[in-house]
């Protein structure tokens, strides 16, 4: 896992109350829908919402590319690419 990732990680147990989970305990290849981290629909918009909020990814950017929320590497490339330059 990457700095990126990590950071990513740590927002997401944060803004999701993912109580018991650290960074190291999400595989930044699995699924974070289903199978993986088991987030469902409201998880998505949530997500959604923090990526906006924290990054500048602005959520409909998000909406129309749904392979970004694959997982958590696919979400961190997805906001690298798309990421508003810092001011």
């Amino acid at each position: 896992m990457d700095q990126a990732q990590r950071e990513l990680a740590t927002l997401l147990i944060s803004g999701l109350n993912l109580e018991g989970l650290t960074p190291d305990d999400i595989d930044p290849q699995k699924p974070l829908f289903a199978g993986g981290l088991g987030l469902d629909s409201i998880d998505a918009l949530e997500i959604a919402v923090l990526v906006e909020r924290h990054y500048g990814v602005k959520a409909q950017e998000l909406e129309t590319h749904r392979e970004a929320f694959a997982s958590l590497a696919a979400l961190s490339e997805h906001i690298a690419a798309r990421r508003a330059p810092a001011a």
